[in-house]
């Protein structure tokens, strides 16, 4: 396995349109770097929700119409960023998986993701295959 940043991405790569191997060097590293920056905005925007929210006073507010709208706004704001931190660790985890050479890989059939799932969802674990079989489970359970 080459090491992170010893492999150079270009910069108009598409992974769609590499040849070579499934999951080589340089598209681990592509998804790798994807998966770094999707993180890093979250964590961002989390440092953002925080700092807003100590230097906010809107929960002091006066007017009880006020003060309501402010704490719906804020309660909105703190599950939308508690979605985003189980956002995290599924990408910390994604991230472990491409160090153990398992990224791309479904984990129940062991066939490779699809590129183009993997761009639209690089945290997928499952083969669109495998993730609708899991979908037509989970709803015929909920049914009975």
């Amino acid at each position: 396995m080459a090491t992170p940043n010893s492999v150079i991405v270009p910069p108009d790569y598409d992974p769609e349109k590499d040849k070579g191997a499934f999951m080589n060097p340089v598209m681990l590293e592509y998804f790798r770097q994807q998966l770094i920056k999707w993180r890093n905005e979250l964590l961002r925007e989390s440092r953002e929700t925080i700092q807003n929210t100590l230097q906010g006073t809107e929960l002091q507010k006066p007017d009880l119409t006020d003060r309501a709208s402010a704490e719906t706004d804020h309660a909105l704001e703190l599950r939308t960023r508690d979605r985003e931190r189980k956002l995290i660790s599924k990408i910390n985890s994604t991230l472990e998986r491409l160090d153990d050479d398992e990224y791309g890989y479904c984990e129940e059939t062991g066939e490779p993701i699809s590129i183009a799932r993997l761009k639209a969802r690089p945290i997928a674990t499952l083969s669109i295959e495998a993730q609708e079989r899991h979908e037509r489970l989970e709803k015929t359970q909920r049914d009975d």
